[in-house]
């Protein structure tokens, strides 16, 4: 079965297709054609996923899925949530992002978060959407250099090391989008069954 993962984020493409089985062959944006940046106007990261999956349905006929992932940091009211790639700015800057939060965090007592991630699927004229979520809370420095966005700076609950201090494998077992990911593939196993 060959399935398009609706991004352009390398990262997010290599972390997905080691938690693929064989059977299942990953085609990026420009396996298919899709050279443009997909729109993300929505106010939910539910809405996101959806709005880039059916775009990719529509205009290219194949089967495909996409995600939108938040962090949600209760200080924050939920803050950067859907803004989470663009929270310093339009121009997606990790360390802008980091510094932001930081920042914003620099006299708050409560540092508890999640990462949450939606994924839609469309297969089939069918749509189909999984969630991941992970609860942890954010550190005063970063630590570690794996992984990408937040991951210097949070800790998952019942670690203590960051994201960015666990090899890929590791972060797939226990990661929002690894969660989301094993109900995606478990659904389309099913279905391919």
């Amino acid at each position: 079965m060959e399935i398009c993962f609706a991004t352009n984020n390398q990262n997010k493409l290599k972390e997905i297709q080691k938690l693929l089985p064989e059977s299942i062959r990953l085609k990026s944006l420009e396996d298919i054609g899709c050279f443009e940046e997909l729109e993300e106007s929505k106010n939910t990261i539910e809405g996101n996923s959806h709005q880039k999956a059916s775009y990719v349905a529509e205009k290219y006929g194949v089967a495909v899925f996409a995600d939108d992932t938040g962090l949600e940091v209760a200080a924050l009211n939920g803050e950067p949530g859907v803004k989470s790639a663009r929270y310093a700015g339009e121009n997606r800057d990790n360390e802008a992002n980091i510094n932001l939060v930081l920042e914003k965090l620099k006299e708050k007592s409560d540092r508890s978060a999640q990462f949450r991630t939606v994924i839609t699927l469309i297969i089939g004229g069918q749509e189909h959407q999984f969630e991941g979520l992970v609860k942890g809370e954010i550190i005063k420095q970063r630590l570690g250099n794996q992984g990408f966005g937040y991951d210097p700076i949070f800790i998952p609950q019942g670690f203590d090391c960051t994201f960015a201090e666990m090899s890929l494998e590791e972060k797939n077992k226990i990661s929002h989008r690894g969660i989301a990911t094993r109900k995606l593939v478990d659904h389309l196993i099913k279905s391919i069954g």
